[in-house]
This record gives C-alpha cells, structure tokens and sequence, in this order.
C-alpha cells in the first residue's frame, strides 16, 4: 500500500501552491484534456480536425477551448503555418510530456483494478435495483 504520508509536506502549506495545484487538478483532471494528451503523445504532432478525430465525439468549440488552456498552461505548443487554408499544428511541449507520463500510472492503475471496478458497479446496482 502506498503511504501518503511521506509526500505531506512539514510545516503550514503554501497558499499559492495549494491554489496552484487545485488549478491545475481542475483543468487537466476533465476527460478532453486527458484524451488530447494521449492523442498527441501516441501520434506526435497533429493538425487540429485530426487532434478532433482522434479525441473523437468532440465539438469543435470544446476542441478550441481545451486546446487553448492547454496551450495557455504550458502544455501544448501550437505552430501557425502561414498558409491558405491556415495549417495549425499541435504538438505536446515537454512539460505535457510529463503530466501524460504522470497519468500513466491512472491508466495502470484501473487496468490492474479493472475486474474489482465491475464487480463492485455490478453489486451495487443489485443493491439499488433491490430498493
């Protein structure tokens, strides 16, 4: 098991921190951006309807948004080709490299859980179905 303990930090925390942390928590914790990062971190650099099918069942407008706080926190860099029709690349900057790198271990985490999850949804809609 692992202990939380020792990753609690000594002393009163940092108010900016702590405020950072459930920032960055909020914003890349939602499904869009964790499956952009996996979109870009499995095929590179992507133009922008491919990032959309490769998400897929994505509204452009939620494509846009999420892609530009992605960009906005430093995860993704986005390349302007100067082109007609405009090309726009995207591509993961180190830094987003490391947070899909730091989501991997929820992706282990629910392929080694994965028969307990079903198991567990499975018992409780019979209890719910029960009354």
């Amino acid at each position: 098991m692992f202990d939380w303990t020792d990753r609690i930090p000594e002393g009163p925390l940092d108010p900016v921190l702590q405020a950072l942390v459930r920032d960055i928590i909020g914003k890349v914790a939602d499904k869009w951006t964790m499956l952009i990062l996996e979109a870009l971190e499995e095929h590179g650099t992507l133009r922008f309807t491919d990032v959309g099918r490769k998400v897929g069942d994505i509204s452009q407008k939620m494509l846009t948004k999420t892609l530009r706080q992605m960009e906005a926190d430093g995860l993704v860099e986005r390349t302007v080709h100067p082109v007609i029709p405009p090309h726009v690349d995207y591509q993961l900057t180190e830094m987003g490299r490391s947070l899909g790198g730091a989501f991997c271990g929820v992706w282990l985490w629910a392929e080694a859980h994965h028969d307990q999850i079903e198991a567990s949804r499975k018992a409780f809609a019979a209890r719910q179905a029960e009354g």
